[in-house]
């Protein structure tokens, strides 16, 4: 396992969740903004999907943002397209 200092601010966790969905790792002061310029650079599967949206707080059922269980101060998160 990487340490704490060896980990990106974000890190794909699932590429693929479902159809249009995905999984990041990310620190929790990480910006909608941040996750999804990493996201849209690292995991564009065609030229058609772009990620649009960073589901956060509200959400609820299995897109509902959670606390990472390996690393203190990390959330996963669900982004769309």
């Amino acid at each position: 396992m990487q340490s704490m200092k060896e980990l990106q601010r974000v890190r794909i966790t699932k590429a693929i969740l479902g159809i249009v969905h995905m999984q990041v790792c990310a620190v929790d002061d990480a910006t909608d903004e941040e996750i999804l310029e990493f996201c849209n650079r690292n995991n564009s599967s065609d030229d058609h999907s772009v990620w649009k949206k960073v589901i956060r707080e509200g959400s609820e059922g299995p897109f509902s943002p959670t606390k990472c269980k390996d690393y203190e101060g990390r959330t996963h998160f669900v982004v769309g397209s």
